[in-house]
């Protein structure tokens, strides 16, 4: 972090003292005056929600530090007084903070644009500053976008503003389940020259001046993730007061701007994010999809084992989850990868937690299950529940033999009787006030014993409120990482679980055909590089290519490499190599095609590769002895983990006929090593425990 005497370059004043510079502000919209996260933000407003048991303005913060930032206006929106208090007691605004001030805000608003007009009116704002909204967690680094603003700015004082955009996959707007923005540029000047919205699924159609058209090259951009950081000069502010129908900064402010170009002269240009981490937690789906890059420590600047944020003592272990040090666990507990647990909570004896993010000092019972779940600060779970892809709030208590179905929102003190069954999608408050000054939904959750009620959305008269409100993530397929460390997006068991990406693509072939014919062409064309020899890089993204084009997903994937690398090794056999030098061989040169970055290395997945390949070689000559030396180099090589073994010798699939009993009765022995030797290395550990 940066030290507050350094100066970066910052905007130049609204004098016109050119060699006047500025200190380097930004301004924080940490209400974006939306309910995509009701109904928690009824109770505790939006900055403050956790992610990975982080207040998700601690990470736009640090983020502006890291760029150098000196002085930070705050507007908090709504629960103003929660966020004074939770910023008062920082560090942020403590003698160690590394900004010069940070100054919160408060005017009478509904929208961005009343934040932004109040802003205007203060003067606060002399050269150039960011704009950004309370939800960004990002590690690119600002320098060479304020310089390309401000080498733009000085030669065209009409250059106004530049907005922060990062490149991502394409199809993610699809699998997120909102908006979709589109962005018409002009690559030569980096220049937007449209801009508009529309939904999933919707043909792209737009309202363009025939002399937009004119520019040598457009490019019209879907792939574009908003990070709603914005370096601004003052005239931005000008055009706010100017027009008080702007409410919202992209649909109203951007399109109005850009639309009346010929009347005003202004531009506004785009620095597009390809090789850092940037995002906003902008509803359900984005926070679930960042969520993951946490939880698989993707976003290596801020991972949770760099203790960046409090007083935490986070490890990541072999196994790939992220413990603190003071948490109590009872044994046997089934702790599985890609999950975190946050200080001094506790979990009770035969849990199963499955990529799960669990908070401070919460209390986990016997004997419960949490997959896919977010389980925040000081929150009580009982004996024998089950938790699946939802979010329960801070102090909420779950009762014993609970069922929480996937998608279900359990909002800030709820308290569900023991026995209750909530169910998928449901968003369950404490007394919602209504318009006139009554209540809504006065059924209490579970009867008697439970506290809560379901919650209501003002444009809607079922329970379980708008698509944009909704957990979207409660499909597996939502569950994507959106991080743009590399080219590849992880999913979990997507087809198994019902569902998959090829669904979000309009087509007349069924998606029991797509997946054959991909499955076909990927394998075939892979063991084709193989035989050539090429690298694995190499085939990377040829494979990507394949994926997207097919509109596969991620066990589809998974299930060509596997199927692709059994055919290869096989050929090699027959080919007179010896089985034990062909599979080695084959791992040794091709492993990076099953550890894909991005793709999700969870134990269910490595289990399901282990299926996969198995399945393969019943049909192939020696498929046993084949099927032994592929799981001993899989092991010798640490590309899978004990526990994807162990596991998936007891998973009833692979011996559920007779043929895939018979082609892994010759792996007996190895497990029954594998088995010995992790019985060897828990007696020493409890000796050494002993003996200290």
């Amino acid at each position: 972090m940066p030290p507050k005497t350094s100066k970066p370059a910052g905007g130049k004043g609204r004098s016109g003292d050119d060699s006047k510079e500025e200190p380097l502000t930004a301004v924080i919209v940490a209400d974006t005056f939306e309910t995509r996260f009701a109904p928690f933000t009824l109770e505790r407003p939006r900055c403050l929600l956790s992610l990975a048991n982080t207040p998700l303005i601690d990470y736009t913060l640090e983020y502006l530090a890291s760029a150098g930032v000196q002085v930070v206006y705050l507007y908090p929106g709504a629960h103003v007084e929660q966020v004074e208090s939770y910023l008062d007691s920082s560090r942020w605004k403590s003698p160690n903070s590394p900004f010069d001030s940070l100054t919160i805000l408060r005017c009478m608003a509904s929208s961005v644009g009343d934040v932004m007009r109040d802003l205007d009116q203060k003067h606060l704002i002399a050269g150039d500053f960011l704009v950004v909204t309370g939800d960004v967690i990002s590690n690119f680094p600002i320098e060479p976008a304020l310089r390309q603003h401000k080498s733009r700015r000085e030669k065209d004082k009409n250059a106004i503003m530049t907005m922060i955009l990062r490149e991502a996959e394409p199809g993610t707007h699809d699998h997120g389940g909102g908006i979709v923005p589109t962005f018409v540029l002009d690559p030569t000047k980096q220049r937007c020259l449209h801009y508009e919205e529309s939904f999933p699924g919707t043909q792209f159609t737009a309202h363009i001046d025939p002399d937009i058209l004119k520019s040598p090259e457009i490019d019209v951009r879907q792939d574009l993730i908003d990070c709603r950081l914005d370096i601004c000069t003052p005239d931005v502010l000008s055009l706010w007061s100017d027009n008080f129908d702007n409410q919202a900064p992209r649909k109203d402010f951007l399109f109005g701007v850009l639309k009346d170009y010929e009347l005003n002269g202004k531009t506004i240009h785009t620095y597009i994010v390809q090789d850092h981490y940037a995002s906003r937690a902008a509803d359900f789906w984005f926070y679930n999809a960042i969520s993951e890059d946490f939880k698989r420590g993707m976003v290596t600047s801020l991972a949770v084992e760099n203790n960046v944020f409090g007083d935490t003592h986070y490890d990541r272990t072999q196994r790939g989850h992220v413990v603190d040090r003071s948490v109590i666990t009872a044994r046997p507990t089934k702790l599985g990868a890609e999950s975190i647990v946050g200080p001094r909570s506790s979990i009770g004896a035969g849990c199963d937690i499955k990529s799960t993010v669990v908070g401070q000092r919460c209390h986990i019972g016997k004997g419960t299950v949490l997959d896919g779940a977010y389980v925040w600060d000081d929150a009580t779970i009982g004996n024998n529940v089950k938790i699946l892809r939802a979010i329960v709030g801070n102090e909420a208590f779950i009762g014993d033999d609970c069922i929480i179905g996937e998608g279900a929102l359990i909002s800030y003190g709820v308290k569900i009787a023991p026995g209750t069954t909530v169910p998928a999608g449901a968003r369950i408050c404490k007394t919602q006030a209504g318009s006139d000054s009554g209540h809504k939904n006065d059924a209490l959750v579970g009867g008697d014993a439970g506290e809560g009620h379901a919650y209501a959305d003002d444009d809607e008269d079922d329970y379980f409120g708008s698509r944009v409100s909704r957990l979207i993530y409660e499909k597996p397929e939502f569950a994507d990482s959106i991080s743009t460390l590399d080219s590849d997006l992880s999913e979990d068991e997507i087809s198994s679980k019902g569902g998959s990406r090829s669904q979000s693509f309009a087509t007349s072939v069924s998606d029991e055909d797509t997946s054959d014919r991909f499955q076909h062409d990927t394998v075939a064309i892979l063991v084709q590089r193989m035989q050539e020899g090429k690298q694995a890089d190499d085939m990377l993204s040829e494979l990507m290519g394949l994926r997207f084009s097919g509109g596969a997903d991620e066990t589809q994937v998974r299930k060509a490499v596997a199927v692709a690398l059994m055919k290869y090794i096989h050929a090699q056999i027959e080919s007179g190599i010896a089985p034990a030098e062909a599979t080695r061989r084959a791992l040794t040169a091709y492993n990076t095609l099953i550890r894909r970055k991005g793709a999700t290395q969870a134990t269910e997945a490595q289990v399901a590769f282990l299926l996969d390949a198995q399945r393969d070689l019943t049909r192939r000559k020696e498929g046993g002895k084949t099927l032994l030396f592929v799981i001993k180099d899989l092991y010798d090589l640490e590309i899978f983990g004990e526990e994807a073994f162990s596991e998936w010798w007891a998973d009833g699939r692979s011996s559920h006929d007779p043929d895939m009993a018979a082609v892994k009765q010759q792996s007996a022995p190895f497990i029954e090593w594998l088995e010995n030797a992790e019985s060897e290395s828990e007696s020493e550990e409890e000796d050494e425990e002993e003996d200290e």
